[in-house]
């Protein structure tokens, strides 16, 4: 996601209304997120989809990586040999 312009990226509710789908066109071509504001307070960030999606998935990974970092503290972990094994019994079926 490319890094937020407070001069261009930072929207009154009314204009967002006012101005919807021009907004819409900025976060498209821009690839940057729109933050909207709602009496002079953050209320919502606009951003394009493919943006979210790639956002999503990078935070599920890391999700992932953290959920297998703790189980490895719980020393729930197993070898990385016998983990491989495995994972090639599963292939080769």
């Amino acid at each position: 996601m490319q890094r937020l312009l407070l001069d261009q990226d930072i929207k009154p509710m009314s204009e967002f209304r006012a101005h919807t789908a021009a907004c819409i066109q900025q976060v498209q071509k821009s690839k940057r997120p729109v933050v909207i504001t709602q009496h002079g307070k953050s209320a919502a960030v606009l951003i394009d989809v493919a943006e979210f999606e790639a956002m999503s998935q990078r935070l599920e990974l890391l999700e992932d990586i953290a959920m297998g970092e703790s189980m490895i503290d719980e020393g729930k972990g197993i070898p990385h040999e016998q983990a491989k094994e495995m994972i090639l019994k599963r292939i080769s079926r």
